[in-house]
């Protein structure tokens, strides 16, 4: 299942590298390398980021956290021979539009539990 997971964040990013100017793979094993390495990054060293700049993410209400994407974004392109970002701005439209994508298919493959018909008894 995991594969498949992971499959899928590489066309999603591919996807993205076609949507956002600036935003490009030079083929499909880099983009698959990035996949894997994005995945690491928004596990290690995001939860580090978003801890540190509590007291900031506190004061935006949560949005600082768009710059903190943007920047594991960035940091995951300066890693992976293969992934360029141009800039910050196509590494924050980058992310921004990666997130939007990966939630909307969460949302539809999302296990949902069913509705259970409670008798009533008389």
């Amino acid at each position: 299942m995991w594969i498949l997971r992971w499959l899928l964040n590489t066309f999603i990013l591919m996807l993205v590298a076609y949507i956002v100017p600036g935003v490009s793979f030079s083929g499909f094993w880099p983009a698959l390398i990035t996949s894997a390495i994005f995945g690491l990054v928004n596990a290690v060293i995001r939860p580090i980021m978003i801890v540190l700049t509590l007291p900031i993410n506190i004061l935006t209400l949560g949005l600082f956290t768009l710059i903190i994407n943007a920047l594991m974004f960035w940091l995951t392109a300066t890693i992976v021979k293969g992934f360029e970002v141009a800039n910050f701005s196509a590494a924050f439209w980058g992310a921004l539009v990666y997130w939007l994508i990966i939630t909307f298919i969460n949302y539809l493959f999302e296990d949902r539990p069913t509705k259970v018909k409670v008798k009533s008894r008389k």
